[in-house]
């Protein structure tokens, strides 16, 4: 298992569009126990692929407080939605940052697994939320694209600093 580096907005690879899945071989499981490595280190409870610059869709979860309760969701599709709610969302791709966020509080979705059998899964409140955000990852949408204008400017300008200070300190250490 390798731990991968996770894209920091506003990185532009965070806007790409995953591909479906095609090949359920040794290289997905690869791919998903490196994703679930890195999303373990970091601490957080859900990763696409996308946000590790992995163009495929695959998304893995894992609420439990004793990170044995992996979910894999490859080539995921919401099928139903019911209700409304308000969570305070964070995200690995903007670390330190949260935000309160409008979402379906429960959801009927279709995946596969990583074997690439077929499955439908119920999910409500905060699991809801994570699949719908992860899923947003897949399709090139950001959590921060629900904040107003006013907001998503800020942030912007906020994570294209932190991008600019990070670049200035790799440029002062590959000097030397």
């Amino acid at each position: 298992m390798t731990q991968r580096n996770i894209l920091i907005y506003p990185d532009p690879r965070l806007r790409a569009v995953a591909k479906p899945v095609t090949q359920f071989d040794r290289e997905l499981q690869r791919e998903v126990d490196d994703m679930a490595g890195t999303m373990y280190a970091a601490s957080g409870i859900g990763l696409a692929a996308i946000q590790v610059n992995i163009p495929k869709s695959i998304i893995v979860i894992d609420m439990s407080s004793t990170q044995n309760d992996l979910h894999v969701l490859v080539n995921p599709e919401i099928l139903e939605r019911k209700g409304e709610q308000e969570v305070e969302e964070g995200c690995l791709s903007f670390p330190d940052y949260f935000e309160t966020v409008k979402r379906s509080r429960w959801i009927r979705f279709r995946a596969q697994d990583r074997t690439g059998s077929t499955y439908e899964m119920e999910a409500e409140d905060l699991l809801a939320a994570c699949v719908q955000h992860e899923i947003d990852h897949l399709n090139g949408k950001l959590f921060a694209d629900y904040l107003s204008r006013l907001k998503r400017e800020r942030v912007k300008k906020q994570f294209e600093k932190q991008a600019r200070l990070r670049k200035r300190e790799q440029l002062a250490t590959a000097s030397y």
